[in-house]
């Protein structure tokens, strides 16, 4: 009598660097492999299959990536038949560097190919040669792709690719090539279906969504096509939270603002990038916009959304960066009121504009900047964050604590509307939320980058459970230790949906 070995499933795992637009992306590339038959890795195992999903636009993405492939190297040495594949915008950019500096590569792919890579990684297992793939233009939109999403409350969803922007330190158009739209309809067909497995919040995601429909925008309209697209999405039932990111302030018009203003479902955040106070170096920069327009427009929202959190991007010393120009960045920062400032040193990235600059500011100077960048928003994050103490806010749960680890104190973690991280602590009696149910708390504490409800009072505290708590019950169920469930797409909607399954912890 013969016996037949099933042989177990290749695993895999992805590693994310870089913005949102990378982590969608690492997400359909978990969906193209689980549907190409691999399975995620247990937690603390090695995988079969490591995915680089890289980061082109900071100084040390580089640096980051050929840390972690050298790591690999004796682990690879010791598994046979382990394969490692980079991809994203440093492979898009350095495709022959990466084999030149890393040979033990075995798939190299780009931007505009994810879907290629289950069939690099067949052909790499029958050639000794690494196998590069690397297109200039896309040739199917990602969202047409398996998809793994990471949240059953939340996801991704990808309205445009490329940017027609040409800012000095920016590599991106050319690694992600210019602005290409999404049909509306494809995209509420792709919210409908994440609704439909359970989703109640979507972040709309494009380089500059503000320039939306510019393949079809009627010019005659006095809408814009994001606007009436933000209304559209708003709309669709059973969706609580809509987010978007990033406009850019050149192209943020007035009926985005009455759109954010009058849909109760886009919350009541925005994400505008600043980059310089100093209308000197914004104009460096080709950032068509100046400080006193930017202010405008935050004026203009906060008096159409009162308790809007606003957040920005800064790059402090930019080439040719003065002390007068970096006095007038603090000045904007300090009107501004930040809810919060992503800060990041200026690094020359070859292939930009800026790079070529001869006045690059001196790296003991750029630190010092920086860090009186840091302290003043930080003093203005906390600041705002204490008026919020004694409000009563609705929460999002969110799993395994929202990125914070408090074992000194049973905590859970959830977003508010404005986005920000409440931990709470459940009273006595009071039900326990779900990742994906909502919480109602109130505020008792108040630090720069975040907040706590702790102890909630019981006549305070409410949980309403939703489809995102139920869909995660589902998978934990269906999971049965593996990691993964298939759900079906209406008709007419994107492909399956893969979800990741994390578990509850209480911070």
């Amino acid at each position: 009598m013969s016996t037949q070995t099933v042989e177990a499933a290749r695993t895999y795992e992805v590693r994310t660097f870089g913005c949102q637009m990378n982590v969608h992306d690492s997400e359909r590339i978990s969906g193209l492999l689980d549907a190409a038959g691999y399975a995620p890795v247990e937690q603390g195992e090695q995988a079969d299959v490591v995915v680089f999903n890289t980061c082109a636009v900071r100084e040390n993405a580089d640096n980051r990536l050929y840390g972690n492939l050298g790591q690999l190297v004796p682990v690879k040495n010791a598994r046979d038949g382990m394969q490692i594949a980079v991809g994203g915008c440093l492979a898009q950019k350095d495709r022959d560097t990466i084999v030149s500096k890393a040979p033990w590569v075995d798939v190299v792919f780009g931007t505009h190919n994810v879907g290629s890579l289950p069939a690099l990684l067949e052909r790499a297992r029958h050639n000794t040669e690494a196998q590069v793939e690397i297109l200039e233009s896309l040739e199917v939109f990602p969202s047409t792709l398996p998809t793994r999403r990471e949240s059953a409350a939340s996801g991704w969803v990808s309205i445009s690719v490329g940017c027609n922007n040409t800012c000095t330190f920016c590599i991106v158009p050319s690694l992600r090539g210019a602005e290409r739209d999404r049909r509306p309809g494809d995209i509420l067909a792709e919210v409908e279906a994440l609704v439909a497995d359970g989703a109640v919040e979507v972040t709309l995601l494009g380089q500059n969504v503000n320039t939306y429909g510019v393949d079809f925008d009627d010019p005659a309209d006095r809408r814009s096509a994001f606007a009436d697209l933000l209304r559209a999405v708003g709309k669709v039932p059973g969706l609580e939270r809509v987010r978007f990111t990033s406009p850019h302030p050149s192209s943020f018009t007035d009926d985005v603002i009455e759109a954010m203003a009058q849909t109760p479902t886009v919350m009541p955040q925005l994400h505008m990038p600043l980059q310089s106070g100093s209308d000197r170096v914004l104009k460096a920069m080709r950032r068509s916009y100046r400080s006193s327009r930017f202010l405008g427009i935050l004026e203009r929202v906060r008096a159409a959304i009162p308790d809007a959190a606003i957040s920005t991007d800064i790059i402090v010393g930019f080439p040719g960066e003065t002390e007068e120009d970096f006095q007038a960045t603090l000045d904007v920062v300090a009107q501004a009121r930040f809810a919060q400032a992503f800060t990041f040193q200026y690094s020359p990235r070859p292939g930009t504009p800026a790079a070529t600059y001869a006045d690059q500011v001196p790296k003991a100077v750029v630190q010092e900047r920086y860090e009186r960048l840091v302290a003043l928003q930080e003093e203005i994050s906390w600041a705002a964050a204490k008026e919020l103490v004694g409000r009563r806010v609705e929460l999002l749960v969110v799993p395994d604590g929202g990125g914070r680890k408090d074992s000194a104190h049973q905590r859970l973690s959830g977003r508010g509307p404005d986005n920000r991280l409440v931990h709470f602590a459940v009273p006595a009696g009071g039900e326990l939320p779900r990742p994906g149910d909502f919480a109602t708390v109130e505020i008792t504490y108040a630090a720069p980058h975040h907040l706590v409800a702790d102890p909630v009072p019981a006549d305070v505290y409410a949980v309403r459970r939703s489809p995102a708590g139920d869909a995660w019950d589902r998978r934990q169920a269906e999971s049965c230790g593996t990691g993964s469930r298939t759900a079906s797409a209406p008709s007419g909607g994107p492909v399956p949906v893969t979800l990741g399954v994390p578990t509850l912890r209480r911070s």
